[in-house]
């Protein structure tokens, strides 16, 4: 069985992070590719845990190396996935998740089609999203309004996606993200199915 990506995208806020958490804790092979970003770091964030905080002349020398699975420019920050320690990971048969934008699924997609389950994660409606975001307390009123108006942007993307899920309930939430990490794995795909036939058709 080869290794595999689930790809999580949604605005900031919808719960993607909390989420990725608790599959890591359930699925013993599952492996996080954890972002770099040019953002400051918020209160109770660690280099290496929730990002690789870097600056920008460092982010553009990668992107210019093609360092890269995916990148973007948001809220006049960059984000992106490393490719190297993805390959890595699939290599050892993992299962690779990343947390990326609407831009790096679309890129995400090109590179690794095959290998890829995507889903879309966000709330019932905006209330919801805008109510998260005051809650979090890490925002301006400014920086809020942006991810608002990016996130009704985002929407227009869902269809792209394999699965959306609604996190309202967290509880819910995980127990769907769970099955789909699960039946990820799965995927005829991603497996060699000449191999499996011969293998399972041999009568000794």
């Amino acid at each position: 069985m080869k290794g595999n990506l689930l790809v999580l995208s949604g605005p900031s806020g919808s719960g993607k992070s909390s989420l990725i958490k608790e599959v890591l804790l359930e699925i013993e092979d599952a492996y996080f590719s954890i972002s770099s970003t040019t953002r400051e770091p918020r209160e109770g964030e660690v280099d290496g845990v929730n990002y690789h905080f870097v600056s920008k002349d460092e982010f553009e020398r990668d992107i210019d190396a093609g360092f890269f699975l995916e990148w973007a420019k948001v809220h006049d920050n960059y984000y992106g996935t490393s490719l190297k320690p993805i390959l890595k990971e699939l290599q050892k048969g993992k299962l690779v998740m990343c947390d990326i934008d609407v831009q790096g699924h679309k890129i995400a997609q090109e590179k690794f089609a095959s290998l890829i389950t995507s889903v879309f994660v966000t709330t019932s409606d905006q209330k919801s999203l805008q109510e998260r975001l005051l809650k979090r307390g890490t925002d301006t009123h400014e920086v809020i309004e942006r991810r608002l108006a990016n996130a009704v942007s985002e929407m227009t993307c869902m269809n792209e996606y394999d699965f959306v899920l609604i996190n309202d309930d967290f509880k819910t939430a995980l127990h769907d993200m769970l099955a789909i990490a699960y039946a990820s794995r799965r995927k005829i795909s991603l497996m060699d199915v000449s191999e499996f036939i011969s293998s399972w058709a041999n009568i000794e």
